[in-house]
């Protein structure tokens, strides 16, 4: 297997994004937050794209797909955090609807990504 050059997936670039995204929300969270909510939310949103630099450098399609299924699980995992952030009047169903197509998008783009490296 060739090694990919993570920055110029779309799928790292929009996880990227989604790191700006989780950043800026959080940051409006309360401070009481600090330790709970924002510190899960920021390392999730994190490792969806770190999983994805990290794999690229793997010598093997098994092992690059063993971090992108790490970083759909960061993926799903972070879905759960704006429906907790939603349900306590942290973000507005707007910025709530916008981010979770994000992350959908980016757990499509995840999917189609691994099941084309095949086993």
């Amino acid at each position: 297997m060739g090694r990919h050059n993570f920055k110029k997936l779309k799928v790292w670039q929009d996880g990227i994004s989604l790191v700006r995204d989780n950043y800026r929300l959080t940051r409006t969270f309360p401070d009481f937050e600090k330790f709970n909510l924002i510190n899960q939310m920021n390392r999730c949103a994190v490792s969806i794209p770190s999983n994805i630099s990290e794999g690229s450098s793997k010598s093997t399609e098994r092992h690059f797909k063993k971090y992108l299924e790490n970083s759909l699980g960061s993926a799903f995992e972070w879905e759960t955090q704006p429906i907790v952030s939603f349900n306590e009047g942290y973000l507005d169903k707007n910025k709530f609807e916008k981010l979770e197509n994000k992350i959908l998008q980016i757990q499509k783009m995840l999917g189609k990504f691994m099941d084309n490296l095949g086993d």
